[in-house]
């Protein structure tokens, strides 16, 4: 079931199982059951006996296993048999239903433990999902610290009938007490903020005592990452305010073009870049999201960033780093059937759509790349492009053309998502040379249009271009004194991880420069913070 490689590292990792506990299978006689029982008795045979194997479970969902520890009952089961992104999934439920300490900040742990009232989750996912692993780990740590929880991790693809029957278009989705909770990525502490209502109010709080930073980055990707190094390298206090670390980067898988790294995916580079963070002790405030600039009163006074729970941060400096979001159609029935047809990540929710009709709606290279994924699962994609050619790398439409079960349409302008009120049934397409309309009949529609930039919150404060794109000079000065941006929000051209590194490195060093030649404020000056804080 796992090759050499695979044990040799799951050997390792099992010597820190402390407690022993038992693998509870509830089977059937299906291909997947057989499987899933072989990586049960692989993960006993390299545990040197603290982990073994039942076969009586009781569970209704087969095959299933679940994570006993001694007389008390089963709170963390996995519908599925978690390997590809969620093998290190399994791994930490491994490690933690034997006792070994998770890696979470104590208070949010402590959090975790004494969440009140009784909880049930049901997490769909697939295995190609790279969104996916966040959620599941979390909600299994949940199980597995809190006797009020219980978790069932579902592979979305091994039990096509539940989500035929749920209607569940787009991963990961979490069902609590048998109803939809959630959906997309989310950490620990996001999910505990929507469990715990008084989470919002303590963290605003401990926001606000913060002393103030000598130079605080807005936005976790590439750029702000970069922009924090190399601040905190400087020997100076160095900020970062992000609601994920890694930002897009996250959402990228295959990346083969960053210098000096052959090959990597971005979930790992986005725990790198984290790692990175944390040697330089950059103070990471993770979870957050900023809503308003307040500029300097003066010249070299403090500058504000305000989150969303009303606490202000200030800093002497500040990076904008915020990055960018997949670009919505904008057409009739696109928000209507999001997540219950239309989707934006192929990697998650192409499983979904198994033997079933898609589109992809754009030609560049990353809509390109999606119908060459999703034409290996599903039974047909078409792909639309409104320009007269496909603007992907001649390599991709290459790929794309040799394949049999893919039509593609150029100048194809997209009007309407059509739907039954439930579920996406077709799509509506205007050939832009002839004037014809035309329908295609499908089951998903996946939208890969290019990117928008984060940047509403600085409306009225920070130059943007009519993209939204914030305005900025060779040396990453925006018109604002003491602001600097970096990255896919800017002005900057080509949006690519390289390019906002370096750039995020340019503006930490802007700043730097900024701050020597800057006198520092006056300690006793305070920014105005709303009435409700």
């Amino acid at each position: 079931m796992l090759d050499a490689q695979l044990q040799s590292q799951l050997r390792t990792y099992l010597a820190h199982v402390k407690q022993p506990f038992e693998l509870v299978a509830s089977l059937d006689d299906s291909a997947s059951a057989r499987e899933m029982l072989q990586l049960l008795h692989d993960i006993a045979a390299l545990s040197d006996g603290r982990i073994t194997v039942r076969t009586d479970g009781q569970e209704p969902r087969r095959p299933s296993f679940a994570l006993q520890r001694g007389a008390e009952p089963a709170r963390l089961t996995f519908a599925a048999v978690p390997l590809g992104h969620e093998f290190t999934s399994l791994v930490l439920a491994l490690l933690w239903a034997g006792g070994h300490p998770p890696k979470v900040e104590p208070e949010l742990l402590q959090q975790a433990r004494e969440l009140p009232g009784e909880h049930d989750f049901e997490v769909y996912m697939s295995l190609s999902c790279h969104n996916c692993p966040d959620v599941v780990q979390a909600l299994a740590l949940l199980a597995l610290v809190n006797p009020r929880v219980r978790t069932t991790v579902i592979d979305g693809a091994l039990f096509q009938h539940e989500v035929q029957e749920r209607g569940v278009m787009a991963v990961p989705l979490v069902l609590r007490n048998g109803q939809i909770w959630h959906s997309g990525r989310a950490t620990l502490q996001e999910l505990l903020a929507k469990l715990d209502d008084a989470a919002g109010a303590r963290a605003a709080q401990a926001l606000a005592s913060k002393e103030p930073f000598d130079v605080l980055v807005v936005g976790g990707g590439p750029a702000g990452a970069a922009a924090a190094l190399y601040a905190a390298r400087k020997g100076i206090r160095t900020g970062l305010l992000a609601e994920r670390i890694g930002g897009q980067v996250n959402d990228t898988l295959a990346i083969e073009n960053y210098p000096s790294v052959l090959q990597t995916e971005g979930p790992q580079m986005a725990a790198a870049l984290q790692a990175q963070l944390r040697h330089y002790e950059v103070d990471v405030i993770s979870g957050q999201r900023a809503r308003a600039l307040q500029p300097a009163s003066q010249a070299g006074g403090w500058i504000g960033i305000e989150v969303e729970g009303g606490a202000v941060l200030r800093a002497r400096s500040v990076v904008l780093a915020t990055g960018a979001r997949w670009r919505n159609l904008n057409v009739p029935g696109e928000a209507d059937y999001k997540n219950r047809g239309v989707a934006y990540c192929p990697h998650c929710d192409g499983p979904l759509f198994k033997g079933k009709r898609v589109a992809v709606v754009g030609g560049g290279n990353s809509g390109v790349e999606a119908a060459i994924d999703l034409a290996g699962i599903v039974q047909h994609v078409t792909l639309l492009e409104f320009a007269e050619q496909l603007k992907a790398d001649a390599v991709l439409v290459s790929k794309l053309k040799s394949l049999p079960n893919v039509t593609i349409l150029t100048q194809a302008q997209t009007l309407e998502i059509l739907g039954d009120g439930q579920r996406v049934t077709g799509l509506r397409w205007r050939h832009r040379a002839s004037g014809e309309e035309h329908t295609l009949e499908l089951e998903g529609v996946f939208v890969q249009i290019g990117l928008v930039p984060n940047t509403e919150w600085l409306d009225g404060v920070v130059a943007r271009n009519r993209f939204g794109e914030i305005e900025i000079d060779a040396s990453c000065h925006t018109n604002v004194p003491g602001v600097f941006a970096a990255g896919d929000c800017t002005t900057v051209p080509y949006k690519q991880i390289v390019v906002a590194a370096g750039e995020g490195a340019k503006a930490a060093l802007a700043a730097f420069d900024h701050l020597i030649r800057t006198p520092s404020p006056v300690v006793e000056e305070r920014l105005s913070v709303p009435s409700a804080v």
